[in-house]
């Protein structure tokens, strides 16, 4: 299982979009502790590879990501982070006897 964020120049199948959401909310005594960011991104990846798997591909291509540090009125700040790719299998090679 692989995940990249470019295309892929070998033949192969899509087998669909997969999109993950993550979020936290930011603390009001840490209102700009953006570091949790990368747990978010971690969290996002592992579940798009689950997906994947859960779903056959081999693999997903061009990946994306996109991060939103989403403000309510009234509430505290949350930290968001949106990701989805494209889930592809392999076909089979048939061997040569």
């Amino acid at each position: 299982m692989f995940m990249t964020t470019g295309g892929l120049n070998r033949s192969h199948a899509i087998q669909g979009i997969l999109t993950a959401t993550a979020h936290t909310m930011l603390r009001s005594e840490k209102p700009d502790e953006f570091s949790l960011f990368d747990g978010l991104f971690d969290e996002v990846k592992q579940d798009l590879m689950k997906q994947a798997q859960a779903s056959g591909a081999d693999g997903l291509i061009d990946v994306r990501f996109n991060t939103e540090v989403v403000r309510m009125n009234v509430a505290p700040k949350f930290l968001v982070v949106h990701g989805y790719g494209t889930a592809i299998k392999f076909p089979n090679q048939k061997k040569s006897e």
